[in-house]
């Protein structure tokens, strides 16, 4: 299970095979690497497994390998393409999806030799070739503020004619592409080497090849919809010498988008924390430098603050702000949701 959906298994992976089972989206949401928050966004599940589900059929039509089965609804028997759910007038929340296998990757304890202190000969030790690639794939066609790119990096070094990031967006000449840890307690950025020590026998240059395919479709369907395709992700399986797309792809929770300036995706809840919470936001990254400092995997455990409720308004502006964006995504109105240019004003006037 995630923090944000939970995670069916109908027939596990083997070594050899692929398995069955399904992604049931949830209205919850998290944020600064927290876990469930202690709000829920209505119908957020489903407008996420509804833009994901779009996302996966437009990349199988485009020869991208995935891991998508199509969406499950209750009047369906079995998993049918996204349109023939919209047809009957539901909105899925459920993705059906093959499996792959997930070892455990063990945490000995950080040391000289290996900062990180996990175990990676371990986990591809019984990974074999059928596994989920323990590494998120990262691209980026714009940095945003809030983006962690300006803190590890000068405009300069992505051929920008400039010494300091201003305080509005900035476009890339070029999509940029960077790999992170996927299971450690604390998200690493990893350079190419290492990167590709960690993905075992799925390459680099391979993830990269899909990221970046991933990347332009998802960019122009944005673009075909009014919106900018910011930055985003992918997660990726390895599967008899094949990289397949995994996990769900385009998301407002997986990618940043903006509409007329303002941010449409999990951002916007995210920046009101810091601009409303920001005891909380200090609290978190205290406990996560500590744990660094201690050599432990458990930094929330070090955390002294939890977070609070959000307010009706924020949950009932994030909620149109989903559906709206869905809709306007996929073309058609799968949820009842204000105009995309309505929902961005109450989200601006948070």
């Amino acid at each position: 299970m995630t923090s944000v959906k939970e995670f069916r298994v109908e027939t596990p992976a083997t070594p050899d095979e692929l398995g069955r089972g399904a992604f049931v989206f949830t209205d919850d949401y998290s944020v600064f690497d927290w876990g469930k928050m202690p709000d829920r966004i209505p119908q957020k599940g489903a407008a996420l497994c509804t833009m994901g589900a779009f996302n996966f059929e437009v990349l199988e039509s485009e020869g991208v390998p995935t891991h998508y089965e199509g969406v499950v609804t209750d009047d369906a028997d079995g998993a049918v393409p996204l349109e023939v759910a919209l047809d009957a007038g539901r909105a899925p929340r459920e993705m059906a999806i093959e499996l792959t296998q997930v070892p455990d990757l063990p945490f000995e304890g950080a040391d000289a030799e290996d900062p990180s202190g996990y175990d990676y000969d371990a986990y591809h030790g019984a990974a074999g070739e059928n596994y989920l690639v323990p590494l998120e794939v990262v691209f980026r066609n714009r940095v945003p503020v809030g983006s962690s790119l300006r803190k590890r990096t000068t405009p300069a070094d992505h051929g920008l004619d400039r010494e300091n990031w201003p305080d509005e967006a900035v476009d890339l000449p070029e999509p940029v592409v960077e790999f992170s840890t996927k299971y450690e307690e604390q998200d690493r950025y990893l350079d190419r080497a290492e990167a590709d020590r960690l993905a075992g026998r799925a390459g680099v240059d391979d993830l990269e090849s899909v990221a970046r395919e991933v990347n332009r479709l998802v960019t122009d369907r944005a673009a075909e919809a009014g919106l900018v395709h910011e930055d985003g992700k992918i997660e990726c399986l390895y599967y008899r010498g094949e990289v397949r797309v995994a996990d769900v792809v385009g998301t407002f929770d997986e990618n940043r988008f903006s509409y007329d300036g303002q941010q449409v995706s999990k951002e916007v809840i995210r920046q009101y924390h810091k601009r409303t919470r920001p005891g909380w936001v200090d609290a978190v990254s205290r406990a996560k430098a500590d744990a660094d400092e201690r050599g432990v995997a458990d930094w929330k455990s070090l955390c002294d603050r939890t977070p609070d409720p959000l307010d009706e308004r924020v949950v009932r502006a994030a909620r149109d702000l989903y559906c709206a964006g869905t809709n306007a995504y996929v073309g058609r109105d799968a949820f009842e949701a204000p105009s995309l240019d309505a929902a961005v004003e109450a989200a601006r006037d948070l």
